[in-house]
């Protein structure tokens, strides 16, 4: 009874194997690392946010507008719930995906008003700040490339036969991806390099 039990179990488990269950798996676990790193790289540019704005405000006190669409934007941001099971729900990831639509602008908005103030541009925290930004920026396109792919091919996998069977009994389902009317927007890192721009006069007091 114990062999045969033991046989039954090593059918069941190279019938799943020969199913893709275990390559669903790993599909599905690449898929949350990649998610995962997007979350960091995400987070590290809204660490960023509020030393950039006290920065640019040392200089440029007169464009309160801008630096409030920032702060609001960073706090919108910071209030939307993310966690593993955000990658599940199309809502939740379009929610995400606005939000952050939102502070990539107003950052660039930011960025842009900078150009007034070459004494900004010579601050040497500034420049430091900067520097990161672009940084993360260019991280944050890389990660996003990386999920998007990921879920391409772990949608890829689950829909194929007989791997779809799989997924359909162990409850695995197709995971919403970024946009795509955003995409070109969002993976475009905001222009932080003022390296070559000619210095602009000052914006003058309102």
């Amino acid at each position: 009874m114990k062999l045969l039990r033991t046989c039954l179990i090593l059918l069941l488990v190279a019938g799943l194997s020969g199913c893709g269950y275990n390559a669903i798996q790993r599909q599905d676990e690449a898929v949350k690392a990649s998610w995962s790193e997007v979350i960091n790289q995400y987070q590290r540019r809204a660490d960023l946010v509020p030393n950039l704005v006290a920065t640019v405000k040392g200089y440029a006190q007169h464009e309160e507008k801008v630096f409030v669409e920032v702060t609001e934007a960073r706090a919108k941001v910071g209030s939307i719930k993310v966690d593993a099971d955000t990658i599940n729900d199309a809502a939740k990831l379009k929610q995400f995906q606005a939000a952050q639509g939102e502070l990539s602008s107003a950052l660039s908005r930011l960025m842009v008003v900078s150009e007034n103030y070459p004494q900004l541009k010579a601050d040497g925290l500034f420049q430091n700040l900067q520097a990161q930004l672009e940084g993360t920026e260019n991280r944050v396109t890389v990660a996003r490339n990386r999920y998007v792919q990921a879920v391409q091919s772990y949608n890829t996998l689950i829909r194929s036969f007989p791997n779809n069977l799989t997924a359909k009994m162990f409850g695995y389902q197709v995971k919403p991806n970024f946009s795509v009317e955003n995409e070109q927007a969002i993976s475009t890192a905001p222009k932080v390099d003022f390296g070559s721009a000619a210095p602009a006069a000052p914006a003058s007091a309102h």
